[in-house]
């Protein structure tokens, strides 16, 4: 059984992004996604299974309604089986899986694909991710100010007096536009993001939508922007992301350029380009993070 607790200040980002690199040099996982509605609640288990890294189950419950009664929104376990024998190596709190997997994502593409220079960076949303980003961005951005944007501006201020070289922020299009990355975890179903904002050069990481009615991005940001995902399989026909302008002819499924499984492709060509990436976080990188904590876990233990 490993806990938060125990292992969360073991953990480094630098290590996870480069066993998620490794991960993808094996075998392509075989993964299977089930989802259960209850109007806005959501009952996902993923499981994934790669030859020479072994087997992961999650489980989670999504109820946004919680925030309401001071509970976590999101909950649930992880289950590592042995890739030999079967057997089950550990029990992984939910929570800390979810916090390194759906960080680690997106700063390995962002390693990749944003400009070493960015300075600015814009997180939207105040919730658990959010804070999650914060501390994996400044990681590796150490020199970077930071500002944050929520719906209600007493989270962003909240969220930012937690944190040094962070400010709350209120005008969102003024904020769009002067961010060098802009990392979106904010759950919504209509877009935030828009095209018209956006300058030449910016990273756009979106993580916050994982249903098909859920968007963060609007069109003109998708048809501006040299879109990446993390898996092929886990995004393009799953998430509203790019489910929806694919089915309106907005863009295409050829447009998505490349996933982890070929990330020799994800380069930056000019430093006016705008990058964009998805973060579908599927059962494979909880597989290969689930990995990486009980490898660091045992080196400490």
């Amino acid at each position: 059984m490993i806990s938060y607790q125990d292992c969360d200040p073991i953990l480094s980002w630098k290590g996870l992004t480069e066993a998620i690199e490794v991960g993808h040099q094996l075998k392509k996982a075989e993964i299977s996604d089930t989802f259960l509605y209850r109007n806005n609640d959501t009952l996902l288990s993923r499981a994934a299974w790669i030859d020479g890294i072994g087997i992961a189950i999650k489980s989670a419950t999504i109820f946004p309604g919680n925030k309401d009664l001071k509970k976590p929104a999101i909950n649930g376990a992880v289950n590592l089986f042995d890739d030999k024998t079967g057997e089950l190596n550990a029990v992984i709190d939910f929570h800390l899986v979810t916090k390194w997997k759906t960080a680690g994502d997106s700063i390995l593409a962002a390693k990749l694909l944003a400009r070493r220079n960015s300075q600015n960076i814009l997180i939207l949303g105040a919730g658990t991710v959010a804070h999650s980003l914060r501390q994996a961005y400044g990681d590796v951005f150490p020199n970077a100010q930071f500002s944050v944007w929520n719906r209600t501006s007493e989270h962003a201020q909240q969220f930012a007096d937690k944190f040094s070289n962070t400010k709350a922020v209120n005008d969102l299009k003024t904020a769009i536009s002067a961010a060098d990355i802009i990392s979106a975890a904010t759950m919504s179903n209509e877009p935030l993001i828009n095209g018209k904002w956006l300058k030449a050069g910016q990273h756009i990481d979106l993580i916050g939508a994982y249903r098909p009615d859920m968007r963060e991005a609007d069109d003109r940001t998708l048809q501006r922007s040299n879109i990446f995902v993390d898996s092929f399989d886990t995004t393009i026909d799953h998430i509203g992301e790019l489910k929806i302008p694919i089915s309106r002819g907005v863009i295409r499924k050829e447009n998505v350029i490349s996933d982890f499984y070929n990330i020799q492709a994800f380069r930056r060509s000019s430093d006016d380009e705008i990058t964009l990436f998805k973060n579908g976080g599927g059962a494979h990188l909880d597989l290969m993070t689930a990995n990486f904590i009980l490898q660091t876990w045992l080196e400490n233990n």
